[in-house]
């Protein structure tokens, strides 16, 4: 990404950022609000699944990252190496330090503090939730994030397919370690179909566009597509937050308390492990450039796989699968606010000393 089009980037971003609280606040209020006044609805668009992929989403996430790999020239792909440092700190976050934390926090919070105001059947199901939930990194929306702080689009891809690769091998192991179980029933077509989904068909799909444009042979024509998709983008994001809330709209009101003690160790984790990435990083002279997208890729999380692998070894009732959706309905509030943190603080990371 060139300076021009980072600044171009941020410029853009800068009035959505302006209002950013009251525009997730209002998504929140008018998702319930559908959820509740249309549940029927809403079920519906939630059962339009391939493997626990919610096709709808899934569409409105192509029309969020697509025009964002459309940033990428593959034939600079080998320039990642350069952040080879970043890279490892986001390899530590994530599977090294998220799903350990993860693990304490939930004993802390759910076996102890909060254990009173909780069914005591379910105890042992929230925390295997919130492990799952913690046990595997996110592989769509940190395009999108990495996007809103002027990430590194080659480093942000780069870092995805590194984590799928990982996640192969690591994920059943780091779960059944820490829940004490012989054996995970790890939802392959989940995670095969999510790969593919929001990975392989969107990298296709922007190059192929990006290749279309370059052939017109008009100067800027890919910074005029992106400035004309921008808006499309965001609107995607604000309806994707409206959808998820609306889908657990009856959830939220007939469970309040729950969802709010769940809720908090999943926001002590998800600050603390982002924060930690963004300062290894800057301890390590990484590029704010890098240093954005690591932070943001340590904290978010894979939910469609978590919500599959709690559902499959816990049921559909299950507390470990409710403690994945509250992770779900999190998600995108509590990175966008990660962002503006990261946005905000890059004179502080840039300055020397």
């Amino acid at each position: 990404m060139t300076i021009s089009q980072v600044e171009a980037a941020q410029s853009a971003i800068s009035s959505f950022e302006r209002n950013l609280t009251w525009w997730v606040l209002a998504c929140i209020i008018v998702g319930i609000t559908l959820g509740k006044a249309e549940p029927g609805l809403f079920q519906a668009i939630a059962a339009l699944k391939v493997a626990e992929v919610n096709l709808p989403v899934a569409v409105l996430i192509w029309l969020m990252i697509i025009p964002m790999l459309l940033k990428i020239d593959f034939s600079g792909m080998g320039e990642v190496f350069q952040h080879g440092r970043g890279i490892a700190v986001t390899l530590l976050i994530n599977w090294l330090v998220k799903p350990f934390s993860m693990a304490l926090l939930a004993w802390v919070f759910i076996r102890h503090l909060f254990v009173e105001w909780l069914p005591a059947e379910q105890v042992d199901s929230y925390i295997a939730g919130l492990i799952l939930l913690a046990a595997a990194p996110c592989t769509a929306m940190v395009f999108v994030w990495s996007n809103l702080c002027g990430g590194e689009p080659r480093f942000t891809l780069s870092q995805v397919a590194i984590n799928d690769t990982v996640m192969l091998f690591a994920f059943a192991p780091i779960v059944a370690l820490l829940l004490g179980l012989s054996s995970i029933v790890v939802p392959w077509d989940t995670l095969l179909v999510s790969v593919v989904l929001f990975v392989v068909v969107p990298v296709i799909a922007s190059q192929i566009l990006r290749a279309l444009l370059l052939q017109q042979g008009a100067a800027g024509a890919i910074d005029t597509t992106l400035k004309a998709l921008q808006p499309v983008s965001l609107s995607a994001l604000l309806l994707i937050l409206v959808l998820l809330f609306a889908f657990q709209g009856e959830q939220i009101i007939h469970q309040p308390v729950i969802i709010f003690l769940l809720a908090v160790p999943i926001l002590i984790q998800v600050y603390f492990n982002s924060m930690l990435a963004y300062w290894l990083n800057k301890k390590f002279k990484v590029a704010h450039c890098v240093a954005g997208p690591s932070a943001l890729i340590g904290a978010s999380n894979f939910f469609e796989l978590a919500v599959a692998t709690a559902i499959a070894l816990f049921g559909f009732d299950s507390g470990a699968a409710l403690a994945t959706v509250v992770g779900v309905l999190i998600e995108v509030p509590v990175m966008l606010s990660i962002v503006a943190i990261v946005n905000r603080s890059r004179h502080w990371y840039e300055r020397e000393g």
